[in-house]
């Protein structure tokens, strides 16, 4: 029998590998976008996201090994793939429309079920609710640093 952390670890990791279903011409556009002086760390962000996506799945697994298999237990499993979805979906979509618009309103979507998500969560597991902190506190930095380059570039907001 595969063990859950391992089918939850896959499971992220296709997830997560979708968003490299971008076109070379769409990253040259976000490449050529003016960025605050400030955004010195934009080297990390993929090892940052790595980090949160084994923290979310860390999480999951947590959940799951609570009550495995109820249609409770099922339910969250969705929500934690709906956040990851969302959150893939960040770059691809706001690469294709060219909008930083966009990727903004999907961060802040993305924030708001991992909200949710970490509230229904806590009444399970305190330690899979840590887990979903980093997540909670880099998705504010992500929608900022959008917010702030639609400001620099509002010809491409």
């Amino acid at each position: 029998m595969i063990s859950s952390w391992m089918i939850i670890g896959a499971v992220t990791f296709l997830v997560a590998i979708a968003s490299f279903l971008i076109t070379p011409r769409d990253v040259k556009w976000f490449a050529h976008l003016s960025r605050p002086r400030w955004l010195v760390f934009e080297p990390f962000i993929p090892l940052i996201w790595t980090v949160i996506f084994i923290c979310g799945a860390a999480s999951a697994n947590i959940v799951w090994q609570k009550n495995p298999g109820s249609v409770a237990t099922w339910l969250l499993m969705g929500l934690y793939l709906l956040v990851e979805i969302i959150t893939v979906a960040y770059i691809p979509l706001m690469l294709r429309f060219r909008s930083l618009k966009t990727g903004e309103i999907i961060g802040l979507i993305g924030l708001g079920s991992a909200i949710v998500l970490a509230i229904c969560v806590f009444p399970i597991s305190g330690l899979a609710t840590l887990l979903l902190i980093p997540y909670l506190l880099w998705s504010p930095i992500g929608a900022y640093t959008t917010d702030e380059l639609k400001h620099l570039n509002p010809e491409d907001a």
